[in-house]
């Protein structure tokens, strides 16, 4: 029996959570090696596994994969969540693109100067409802399918869904106007796997607190004043 696939991160949501949703979507368990200390990520980095000396990590099929959208793709060809040719898989490219564009923004969110946060909530809402939703309700329509690509589902599906509930632990009701959304939103949420990672003590990750944003910079030793900026230099 092949062994479990092994996540090396924080406590937390952050490139990470796009990969735990990807593996529950393909209903593969995994195992998680959780850091506390800086100590814990400075070994990891001695062990010679990380290329980079960046996180996320996973272990799997004999391999230590990094870099995230390189983890996802991996998954998502593995377990026949990227489509069934090539042309399927560049449409997929594009819509996660597009999606990786909003997830990060609002990942960010949290590491925001407090005078700017309600400046930084407002461009990530309108950049949510103006840019990115009207997109995904087009290409639903225009699909006539239950998914985005094909008529299976697919990365670009768990994808979305993970976004739009980003978006709505932000704002409830966002896409009140966006009537193809909500129904995707409501068909794929009640997808057995879907549905199990979204029950409470799943691996799912909460919206990062106070608490987790402290340690997250004490273990991977953070500069605060020259994050901050680089965050609110990505939305001025």
């Amino acid at each position: 029996m092949a062994a479990k696939p092994k996540l090396y991160y924080f406590d937390g949501r952050g490139r990470m959570e796009s990969v735990r949703w990807l593996l529950a979507a393909a209903g593969v368990e995994y195992e998680e090696v959780l850091f506390e200390t800086a100590e814990d990520f400075w070994n990891l980095i001695k062990s010679g596994k990380l290329m980079y000396d960046q996180v996320p990590m996973v272990e799997m099929d004999g391999m230590s994969i990094v870099q995230t959208r390189a983890i996802l793709k991996y998954i998502a060809a593995k377990y026949n969540l990227y489509g069934k040719d090539l042309k399927e898989r560049t449409i997929i490219d594009m819509y996660v693109e597009g999606m990786r564009d909003l997830n990060d923004m609002i990942m960010l969110f949290p590491f925001s100067l407090p005078e700017e946060k309600q400046k930084i909530l407002n461009y990530i809402l309108e950049r949510a409802t103006q840019r990115f939703f009207p997109v995904y309700e087009k290409a639903l329509k225009d699909h006539g399918k239950n998914y985005l690509v094909g008529n299976q589902l697919s990365w670009a599906d768990v994808q979305l869904l993970e976004v739009i509930l980003m978006v709505e632990e932000l704002k409830s009701g966002v896409l009140s106007v966006f009537p193809k959304v909500q129904e995707f939103k409501a068909r794929v949420s009640k997808l057995p796997r879907i549905q199990k990672f979204l029950q409470p003590g799943s691996p799912r990750k909460p919206p990062m607190d106070d608490a987790s944003l402290e340690a997250v910079k004490k273990i991977f030793k953070m500069d605060k004043s020259l994050f901050l900026q680089h965050v609110n230099i990505q939305i001025k």
